[in-house]
């Protein structure tokens, strides 16, 4: 077993039966939940005109039309950790996906702002779930010297379901004649646009029939040997028996794993691993990177830019993501997490400052914001680069640190803290944009979004610890 810097997980040093295979087609199906993270988040960035001429939204509706899902996540990440410790990782999973095909067809069918909002605050459920499950899931079922690279794949397929959204939506939309314009069956394109998304939702309903519990589920369980047949296959019979017995070690300790033991037993404050959870789940999202996933084609219009244009530069913000997120798997296992989320922070400061000022020299035109040629490119451009310096740091390092970093006996119930606050600080700046860019405006808005790059760097140089290369069991408090 690898030691606190070691690079070898089970089977990789001594058995060379590890079932590469077998673990690739896992991870392939856990992380279709990223991509309909990925699709249900940025499917909504085409259907804001249809939403607001069908329900008459104003600018707060349009934020809370938007945000609804959000709520939706903050509880369904809250409620899947310790349901996943109750009746497993996969059952979970599996609801997830049923909620995403039941909010696809609900939303696209809404007659009303009320119903919209709950049928997205459904597939919220099913995205939070799917947030924190299917990393947890995969850090649980992967050997730790390629666990890092494994994990990031779940980045990866958010980003692919976003630019999965981003290219539907712009397809829908040119061939109709606009979001609006009516499709097939007398339809709006906008609403299509949430009915495509039943296809992924039951392909990943039907896919995850053909993967295992995950064995750390299994052994708390008292399933042993079905946990040691899981292992068996993964990594051979000598490696899974010998993991079901470090599994059963790092438990004979525990108890019924529960929200208390997030706090220390002497001093009863928070502890430390539990504080660094929160800080890296909510400054993910307090650097404003959905605004330019939910609202790039709405911001980019607001500047000059046509519909058309706007979803195009969507399409090239999903493929820089999916560039940059394959680099950052490429190190994230050779120099590690913290050295990536440093990196992301400074980068994300300048980009991000860039573009503020940028917007600072915008001028009215027709009533309309305006950029000149030449500031309109800088601005694509620092976008464009902020969205590279996310990918390859914070977006895929916070779930494969959240997967990884908690202690077996907390890891359900800090899974649900951290994905709850991530998803309540990503409805607060999703359903504040709005209404902070009409009242302060976009300059004080990315001004804001910069500034929280740059205390991220700081809060990450002094709480988070190195994971790389660490047993899940070997992960102290």
């Amino acid at each position: 077993m690898a030691g606190p810097t070691g690079d070898s997980g089970p089977g990789i040093a001594g058995d060379d039966r590890v079932n590469f295979a077998f673990i690739a087609l896992i991870v392939a199906v856990a992380t279709i939940g990223g991509f309909m993270f990925g699709y249900d988040s940025g499917v909504i960035n085409g259907t804001q005109d249809g939403l607001e001429q069908a329900f008459n939204l104003s600018a707060l509706g349009t934020g809370l039309n938007v945000g609804a899902i959000l709520l939706g996540c903050a509880f369904g990440a809250f409620i899947a950790g310790r349901l996943a410790d109750a009746i497993g990782r996969r059952t979970v999973m599996q609801i997830a996906a049923v909620m995403f095909i039941i909010s696809a067809i609900w939303a696209g069918a809404a007659d009303s702002s009320a119903h919209f909002i709950i049928a997205r605050f459904i597939g919220g459920l099913g995205v939070g779930a799917a947030s924190v499950l299917s990393p947890a899931y995969i850090s649980e079922v992967t050997p730790a010297s390629i666990r890092g690279r494994l994990t990031s794949v779940q980045q990866i397929m958010i980003i692919i379901g976003l630019t999965g959204a981003f290219v539907a939506n712009y397809a829908l939309a040119r061939t109709a004649g606009g979001s609006t314009a009516e499709f097939w069956m007398g339809f709006p394109a906008w609403r299509w646009m949430f009915w495509l998304q039943v296809i992924p939702a039951a392909i990943y309903l039907i896919a995850l029939l053909v993967i295992p519990e995950s064995p750390r589920f299994l052994v708390v369980k008292k399933k042993d040997a079905q946990a040691e047949a899981v292992l068996t296959k993964l990594f051979g019979a000598h490696a899974g028996a010998r993991k079901v017995t470090e599994i059963r070690a790092s438990l004979a300790a525990d108890h019924k794993p529960k929200f208390s033991d997030l706090l220390d037993p002497v001093t009863r404050n928070i502890r430390p691993i539990v504080w660094a959870g929160l800080i890296i789940a909510v400054f993910q999202q307090l650097v404003g990177i959905n605004i330019v996933f939910y609202y790039g084609a709405v911001l980019w219009q607001t500047v000059g830019f046509s519909e058309n244009d706007a979803l195009k530069i969507n399409i090239l913000s999903g493929v820089l993501s999916i560039a940059a997120c394959l680099a950052a798997i490429s190190v994230i296992d050779k120099i590690g997490r913290k050295p990536l989320l440093l990196v992301g922070s400074g980068g994300m400061f300048v980009t991000l400052a860039t573009v503020a000022w940028c917007f600072s020299k915008a001028t009215l035109v027709n009533g309309s914001l305006h950029l000149d040629d030449q500031t309109g490119l800088t601005a694509l451009i620092a976008a464009n680069a902020y969205v590279v310096f996310f990918n390859a740091s914070w977006g895929p390092v916070m779930w494969v640190m959240l997967g990884e970093m908690f202690p077996n006996q907390m890891r359900g119930s800090a899974l649900a803290v951290a994905g709850f606050a991530q998803w309540i600080a990503n409805f607060a700046i999703s359903v504040s944009f709005p209404w902070m860019a009409a009242n302060l405006g976009l300059v004080a808005t990315y001004g804001f979004y910069a500034v929280n790059a740059l205390i991220s760097f700081f809060l990450v140089q002094a709480w988070i610890k190195e994971t790389r290369g660490r047993e899940l069991e070997d992960m102290t408090n």
